[in-house]
């Protein structure tokens, strides 16, 4: 497409719908939101930038292959599953690690969940974008 005007709000809307994705990855750690629909608001952007400037700008823009993206987004929540065995609990089992904690404060709280919300985002996120970029590529 060679609107002008289309490029240059699909770039704006692009860099906020990247941001507003990784707000709904974070946020969906205690409430809705996660790493499935930040991962399908992450890919709109790029989406919304392959009509309006091609799959070969979207593709130069992303520098890596959607496909890469999903395959290490697998291996981060694989990661996070596992890491329960190694205190002897079930897979997929939440553990918790507090950073800076002292007697009256409990400190910063990172989980495994959080870093498979991590993986899901970025395998949603490959995913679409290998199917968008596929179906353009087509047509």
């Amino acid at each position: 497409m060679n609107s002008v005007i289309l490029q240059a709000g699909t770039r704006a809307l692009s860099g906020l719908l990247l941001l507003f994705s990784v707000y709904m990855l974070l946020r969906g750690h205690n409430e809705p939101g996660g790493g499935f629909i930040g991962g399908l608001i992450g890919s709109t952007g790029f989406v919304l930038y392959a009509i309006a400037c091609g799959t070969g700008d979207a593709r130069r823009a992303l520098r890596v292959l959607p496909q890469n993206i999903a395959v290490a987004g697998l291996g981060i929540a694989l990661l996070a599953g596992i890491a329960a065995a190694l205190f002897g609990d079930a897979l997929f089992t939440g553990q918790w690690l507090f950073l800076g904690a002292t007697e009256t404060d409990k400190g910063l709280p990172l989980s495994t969940v959080l870093v498979f919300d991590i993986g899901v985002y970025l395998v949603v996120f490959g995913s679409v974008l290998t199917l968008v970029f596929a179906m353009e590529e087509e047509i």
